[in-house]
């Protein structure tokens, strides 16, 4: 049997494959199946401003129900079901004390003051580790970009200060630079970036004219993005590198690990295929390997690499111009 070890966050863990923060992880019984079926790790699901918020509302609501009574009085708040944040600490508590593979919290915020100290929460919980969701929510037109990542590089490294467990952050790639953003984030101490996070965007229905609420599954092969950057900041970074977005199979992890990932995080393939999907993705790793006589992750880690590489231009415009260029060659016109 092959050794699939790597590691998350600095943390060893059995395998690459981590499941990703979702719906599907939020109770017991889908993280023990996830455990049983051979995850490396689980991404318990975020933690989102908008609950930590609302729970507020809801409190100083309670706090001054009885301050003028009139016949015709409605609360101005709306009736959600969710798990406010207390609970949610909780559940964190249960899932930690239930699980013997590592879990990681995720918290996905919007105030600085909000992230500080929800992050401190939550690594009293018991947690291995805690993933933060940077988010840019670009609304205003008068914004820099500089103010935005300075914010952020500030807000991570208060959280790394007043934290000891180890810190992710999963991010999106839409930064004017986000090779320089992620090398700013490393020099803070970060143990692990995500490429890349997956947003919600809103779509219209044009025959009752309004916003409508999809989910967006990623389908096979979205990782290219995440593969490209693997490959540019392996060897560049101190932080392990965890590659996300369209992680369907063992094929894919082996492509990601070969660009300089050390593990991925996947969650549309097992809202497709089950829990079970992860024993296969293993054991096609571990065919693949048998077949190079490779006996580690580490032996072909990194191996497609822009920093070990002899052609460089793999991962320049020069690729990308010869595809276009070349294009009736592979396309057949």
């Amino acid at each position: 049997m092959k050794n699939l070890r790597t590691k998350f966050m600095g943390i060893q863990i059995d395998n690459p494959i981590i499941v990703g923060a979702s719906n599907m992880v939020n109770n017991i019984d889908n993280l023990k199946k996830a455990e049983e079926n051979g995850a490396g790790a689980i991404v318990y699901k975020s933690l989102f401003e908008e609950q930590i918020q609302l729970e507020h509302f809801q409190l100083e609501e309670e706090l001054n129900a009885y301050n003028d009574i009139y016949a015709e009085m409605l609360t101005i708040h709306p009736a959600f079901d969710y798990s406010g944040p207390e609970e949610h600490l909780e559940n964190l508590r249960k899932a930690k004390e239930n699980l013997s593979i590592p879990l990681i919290a995720s918290l996905n915020a919007i105030n600085p003051k909000t992230w500080i100290e929800y992050s401190k929460l939550i690594s009293q919980t018991g947690v291995d580790g805690i993933e933060l969701n940077l988010y840019q929510n670009l609304t205003d037109l008068s914004k820099e970009s500089f103010e935005i990542e300075a914010e952020q590089l500030e807000m991570v490294k208060q959280i790394k200060e007043s934290l000891t467990i180890p810190v992710s952050v999963k991010l999106s790639s839409d930064y004017t630079n986000t090779l320089n953003f992620i090398k700013k984030l490393d020099n803070i101490g970060v143990e692990t970036f995500v490429l890349f996070n997956s947003f919600f965007q809103p779509d219209i229905d044009i025959l009752k004219e309004k916003h409508v609420k999809k989910i967006n599954y990623s389908n096979a092969g979205d990782y290219k993005q995440s593969l490209r950057f693997a490959g540019l900041l392996y060897g560049n970074v101190n932080a392990e590198i965890c590659s996300s977005h369209g992680v369907f199979s063992g094929e894919d992890v082996i492509k990601l690990i070969l660009s300089g990932a050390s593990s991925v995080q996947v969650v549309s393939t097992l809202y497709k295929n089950g829990f079970t999907q992860i024993g296969k993705m293993k054991k096609e790793m571990e065919v693949w390997m048998e077949e190079k006589n490779y006996n580690n992750i580490t032996d072909f880690q990194g191996k497609l690499s822009k920093k070990t590489l002899n052609n460089p231009f793999v991962y320049k415009r020069a690729q990308y111009v010869d595809l276009l260029i070349n294009s009736e060659k592979i396309f057949g016109n």
